[in-house]
Formats: structure tokens, C-alpha cells, sequence
């Protein structure tokens, strides 16, 4: 066990003054340029934890020569900020980080470079230089769909309608420190069901029918995911899928301010490329 380092003074013993450790050589070099990355998680890549992402991504950048700006301190790290990473074994269309780089470089040079240097699976979409403000901020809810194979439509609708008309609906879920319970109505802002198009790929039971749960949930601490709103819908309306359901994140962003019950998600990337669009519950970019 460590203890503080002490010396006889006056008859007592008193804590001795020890000098404050500094790393030593120069400081790192100062970032000149905020870049942010929208990303995807696709195919079998989409069950990578977050802790494997963020190692694959880190020797990207080595491999790529990036520039990166690091923090001081005896264990220097990358300036890396990861904004709203979805959960293990769900697929998405927008994931975002910041990067820190002490040279100013091409934001398409780097897309690619780091899209080769990546696995397929993990694909860069999209680098922007940042103009200001913060991603973080401009980040409040995402927009999902599930697949539920094997779930008739009609079956699935009045199992939302069930849902959507409870005032709350507590889960539980395990948590780093414990059980947590979580209200899954209060973040589902939007929610609608679908049919399975005729065109996807045939799958186990899916002969008993197929619908897509389209959904926005806004960002709470903590966070309400996809499987909390399933939990929830099994809770209050029996609703059991036959097959694993299939969980893609289409959207995050800030809800449009207008009309927050719209459910339509603004891209967070807009701002900084000088464009401004909007995602509607199902996901498809709608000109503004």
C-alpha cells in the first residue's frame, strides 16, 4: 500500500513536502485542426465493442500517418472524442468522433486513407473540418430500425399502440454497477411499424410474417436502447420475436427544433460543411 511520505517536525509527525513530478522533454506539439468522422459499423463488424473500435481505429491512423495531436502528461494519448458509440451487435449508418491532428490535412485524403486502413465493415463515410461548437452538442436522439422476423405486421402495430399508450413502462437492465431500472417510454419519441419489404432475403420464420419497428429515441442518461424499448413491448403487450431481432441505427442528431414530435433528426455534420438536412424516422435524407 502506497502511504504519504512523512518526517518528525515539532514533535509530531508531519506530512513532508514532496515535489510535484513533471513529465519531462518538451510539451506536445499544439492541434491546429479539429476534424469529425461519421462512420459505419456494417455487416459482421457491427458486433465489435466499442474498446475493439477504438484500438482498430487508433492503429489506423498510425498506419494512415495522421498527424494526431496528443494530450500531455506521462501517458499521452490521441486527442480522439467518441460521440454516442451504439451498443455491441447493432449495425449503424452514423457513428461520429472528433480528432485533434498537429498539421492541417485534406479531410477527403483522410477519409480514404483511413477507410483503406480500417476492416471492411468499419467505413469511413464522411470527414469534415470542424468550423466550431461542439458534436456532442448537436447530438440528442438517433433514429433505429428493427427487424422482426417472423412477427406479422398487424401483430406488431397493436403491440406499439400498447406501448405507446402506457404513461411509463420501468426495465431493468444490468449495468456496470448494478441493476438500473429505466423508464423505456419516456425516450421513444417517435415509433411506427412497417412491413418487411417483399425483396429482402428469405430468413427462419419469416413465412409467419416480417415487420420493421422504425423508431426515435432520445439520448438519456442512461441511455434507453433498442433492446430496452423490446424488453418493454414483451412487458406490456407479450410481444416475443421467434428470431433474434435484427437492430440497424440509421440517424443521430439534434430533433428539429420546429417540431420535436416529428421525429425528423438534423445531421450533426451540417453545420461544419455549410449544408443543413434532416432524417425522418426512417432514415432517408430530406432536403430542407
Amino acid at each position: 500500500m502506497l502511504s504519504t511520505p512523512a518526517c518528525w517536525s515539532d514533535g509530531r509527525w508531519a506530512a513532508a513536502e514532496v515535489p510535484a513530478r513533471t513529465p519531462t522533454g518538451p510539451p506536445p506539439p499544439p492541434a491546429v485542426q479539429r476534424l469529425r468522422i461519421h462512420y459505419a459499423k456494417r455487416g459482421r463488424l457491427r458486433f465489435t465493442s466499442h474498446r475493439d473500435f477504438q484500438r482498430a481505429f487508433e492503429r489506423a491512423l498510425r498506419r494512415a500517418g495522421v498527424p494526431m495531436a496528443y494530450s500531455a502528461g506521462f501517458s499521452p494519448h490521441p486527442k480522439i472524442s467518441y460521440v454516442g458509440a451504439s451498443p455491441t451487435g447493432v449495425a449503424s449508418e452514423a457513428e461520429y468522433l472528433e480528432i485533434a491532428v498537429t498539421s492541417v490535412v485534406d479531410p477527403e485524403e483522410l477519409r480514404s486513407a483511413l477507410d483503406e486502413a480500417l476492416p471492411a465493415g468499419l467505413d469511413v463515410v464522411e470527414v469534415v473540418a470542424a468550423r466550431g461548437g461542439s458534436l456532442a452538442e448537436r447530438v440528442e436522439a438517433s433514429a433505429w430500425r428493427i427487424v422482426l422476423t417472423g412477427v406479422p405486421a398487424e401483430r406488431a402495430r397493436a403491440a406499439l399502440a400498447t406501448f405507446l399508450a402506457a404513461p411509463a413502462i420501468p426495465v431493468v437492465r444490468a449495468l456496470k454497477d448494478g441493476t438500473r431500472t429505466l423508464d423505456a417510454r419516456a425516450a421513444v419519441v417517435l415509433a411506427a411499424v412497417v412491413e418487411c419489404p417483399e425483396t429482402r432475403p428469405a430468413q427462419p420464420g419469416a413465412d409467419a410474417g416480417c415487420a420493421i419497428l422504425n423508431l426515435v429515441v432520445r439520448h438519456l442518461t442512461p441511455a434507453v436502447r433498442p433492446d430496452d424499448v423490446l424488453a418493454g413491448l414483451r412487458q406490456v403487450a407479450d410481444l416475443v420475436p421467434p428470431v433474434p431481432p435484427s437492430v440497424s441505427r440509421l440517424a443521430q442528431g439534434l430533433l428539429d427544433a420546429s417540431d420535436p414530435s416529428a421525429g425528423r433528426i438534423a445531421d450533426p455534420l451540417a453545420p461544419d460543411r455549410g449544408a443543413e438536412q434532416v432524417a425522418d424516422v426512417a432514415g432517408a435524407p430530406l432536403p430542407r
